[in-house]
């Protein structure tokens, strides 16, 4: 499975996408969409609880929202806000805060999609922006689909995602010139500990307690001095950015 993503300005443009893609045959429950606002009307569960998916599943089988996708559920989302999330996958996404997935039916409902992206769609949403996510079967999909959303008038993730670290660069480069770190050489490796920050089921967990799961995912990089650099930086932002009620939650 492949995950193709894009991010909307206008709603208009993201709900036309998601019906263009219909058109173009694929299932609507391979097809997810985030937008920020709505009424809540479901917090979700803590960041540090590994049950609770089914009360995010419970939400979607029972809202009904008149959604381009149809059911979608309205979720209060930490440091983010209402969201409006379509579909299961929407709920898996956010409404379990990530950090549930690893269950076999959860596994089954989010394969594919890069967990490593939540909180750069967390991060769009909240600059009132929207995600439209795209599973597909193989590379010919991805490419169409890629096309696409950008006639749509889609940014791609990776474009949007570079653009948001430059926003941070040089406050982050800064940082580590203080500590001593070359950031121009150590650069990459500073942003993987960064963003590895801000992943859900890292989020708010020490560096020594995640090290075992960080070895799995950055196995060259993990244990560098940089990298932790930029994992506590990262922490930092990500706790910056969020309200007092949702760090206590």
């Amino acid at each position: 499975m492949r995950t193709v993503a894009g991010v909307f300005v206008r709603r208009a443009d993201a709900e036309r996408a998601a019906a263009g893609l219909e058109s173009l045959g694929i299932p609507r429950d391979r097809i997810t969409l985030l937008a920020p606002g709505g009424d809540a009307r479901r917090v979700p569960t803590d960041e540090g609880e590994r049950s609770g998916i089914g009360a995010a599943l419970g939400a979607v089988t029972g809202a009904a929202t008149g959604f381009p996708l149809g059911a979608a559920v309205t979720l209060l989302v930490p440091g983010v806000g209402a969201v409006i999330a379509s579909g299961l996958i929407g709920a898996v996404l956010l409404g379990a805060g990530g950090a549930a997935i690893g269950a076999t039916l959860e596994e089954s409902l989010v394969t594919g999609l890069p967990r490593d992206e939540l909180f750069f769609y967390e991060d769009a949403l909240k600059q009132g922006r929207l995600v439209l996510i795209v599973q597909v079967e193989n590379d010919d999909d991805a490419e169409i689909v890629r096309a696409a959303l950008e006639a749509a008038g889609a940014d791609s993730v990776d474009a949007a995602r570079d653009a948001w670290w430059v926003g941070l660069r040089d406050d982050e480069a800064r940082a580590y010139a203080e500590r001593g770190g070359d950031f121009e050489a150590d650069e990459p490796m500073y942003r993987h500990g960064f963003e590895a920050a801000l992943m859900p089921f890292v989020r708010g967990r020490g560096y020594d307690v995640v090290l075992v799961e960080l070895r799995r995912m950055y196995p060259e990089d993990c244990q560098a001095d940089a990298f932790r650099c930029g994992f506590e930086r990262g922490q930092t932002w990500d706790a910056s950015r969020r309200r007092p009620e949702d760090r206590a939650a």
